[in-house]
C-alpha cells in the first residue's frame, strides 16, 4: 500500500475513532438509566482502571518510564489532573443532562487551551480565534437555552460539570505535550489511567451493589472498548500517517456522533436552536484550525 493510500485509510479509521467516542457517551447514557446505584464515579473508576492496564499490555516496555522519578510524577500529574477531571466531569454531565450536550460542552476545551497559552505564554490571538471563541460560547448558551433567555433548558450544575470537563479536556491536552515527545502515547496513557483510577478509589473508596445485567454490563464493555481501548490504539497510529490539524478536525465527529444518536436512540429532541448551537460550537473548534496558506512571491 503507497503512502497517500495509508493516509487515506487512516484518516477513515481517525474518523471512526472519534465516532466512537461519541457512541461511548451513549452506552454511558443508557448505563446511568439502569439503576441509580450506578454513578458517574464508580464507571469512572472501573473505565480507568481496566483500559490502563489493557493499554499497558498492549504497549511496549511500559515500566521503563517508571525507571525515571520526574516522568513518573509528570504521569501522575497526568492522570489526577487531565484524564480524572476530564473522564468524571463528562460522565456528571450526562448523568444531569445527556450524551450530546455533554460531548458538545467537552467540546470546547480547545478554548480553555488557547486562553492558558495567550495568558502564560503570551501567544498572541488571532482576529479568527476570538470570533471563534465568541461563536462557540454562543453556541454553548443556545444548547442551554433552548434560544430563550429566561431560562435554561438544562440546569446550572450539569453546564456547570460540562464546563469543568472542558477544563478537564484542555489539561488532558496541554500537561503531557513534553512527555509524549520522549515516551509512547500508550505507555503514558495506559499508566496515568491507571494512576487516576486507583487514586479515585483510594479518596472514594465506595463501591455500590451494581445490578448484575446483561445490559449494565454490556454498556460498561463498549464504554471500555470502544470508547476507549480501540479509539486509542487508531490514534496512536494514525498519527504515523495523518496531519496532527486533520485529526483534530476529524474529532468533529464526536459531538455529531452523540448528538445524532441522542435522537435516534433517546428520541432526545433537538429545536432549531440546539442544532444551531451544536454547529456553530463544532464550527467554532474547527475554525482554530484553520491557517490560510501564505501567499509566497516569485522573485
Amino acid at each position: 500500500m503507497d503512502k497517500q493510500s495509508k493516509s487515506r485509510l487512516w484518516t477513515i479509521l481517525a474518523a471512526l475513532a472519534a465516532v466512537m467516542w461519541g457512541i461511548s457517551g451513549l452506552f454511558a447514557e443508557s448505563l446511568f438509566k439502569v439503576s441509580s446505584k450506578i454513578t458517574p464515579i464508580w464507571l469512572t473508576q472501573v473505565r480507568l482502571i481496566i483500559s490502563g492496564i489493557v493499554l499497558l499490555i498492549i504497549a511496549t516496555k511500559p515500566f521503563s518510564v517508571l525507571k525515571d522519578k520526574k516522568n513518573t510524577l509528570h504521569i501522575i500529574a497526568y492522570g489526577i489532573f487531565g484524564l480524572l477531571p476530564v473522564q468524571v466531569f463528562y460522565f456528571i454531565a450526562i448523568e444531569m443532562a445527556n450524551a450530546s450536550i455533554a460531548t458538545i460542552l467537552q467540546f470546547i476545551g480547545p478554548f480553555f487551551v488557547l486562553t492558558y497559552l495567550a495568558v502564560t505564554h503570551q501567544q498572541v490571538l488571532r482576529k479568527l480565534d476570538v470570533l471563534a471563541a465568541i461563536l462557540a460560547f454562543i453556541g454553548v448558551f443556545l444548547l442551554s437555552t433552548h434560544g430563550n433567555f429566561n431560562q435554561l433548558a438544562i440546569t446550572p450544575l450539569a453546564l456547570f460539570f460540562g464546563l469543568l470537563s472542558a477544563v478537564g479536556e484542555a489539561s488532558y491536552t496541554l500537561i503531557p505535550v513534553k512527555l509524549v515527545k520522549r515516551v509512547s502515547s500508550l505507555v503514558v496513557t495506559g499508566w496515568g489511567m491507571l494512576f487516576a483510577g486507583i487514586g479515585l478509589m483510594i479518596v472514594y473508596p465506595r463501591f455500590p451493589a451494581i445490578p448484575n445485567t446483561p445490559r449494565a454490563w454490556l454498556d460498561v464493555s463498549a464504554i471500555i472498548i470502544i470508547g476507549t481501548i480501540i479509539p486509542f490504539q487508531i490514534m496512536a497510529n494514525a498519527l504515523r500517517y495523518v496531519k496532527p490539524s486533520t485529526v483534530s478536525l476529524l474529532d468533529a465527529f464526536e459531538p455529531l456522533s452523540a448528538t445524532v444518536g441522542s435522537v435516534l436512540i433517546f428520541g432526545l429532541v433537538m429545536s432549531g436552536m440546539d442544532w444551531l448551537g451544536t454547529l456553530l460550537v463544532i464550527g467554532a473548534v474547527l475554525a482554530l484550525n484553520f491557517t490560510p496558506k501564505r501567499n509566497i512571491k516569485k522573485s
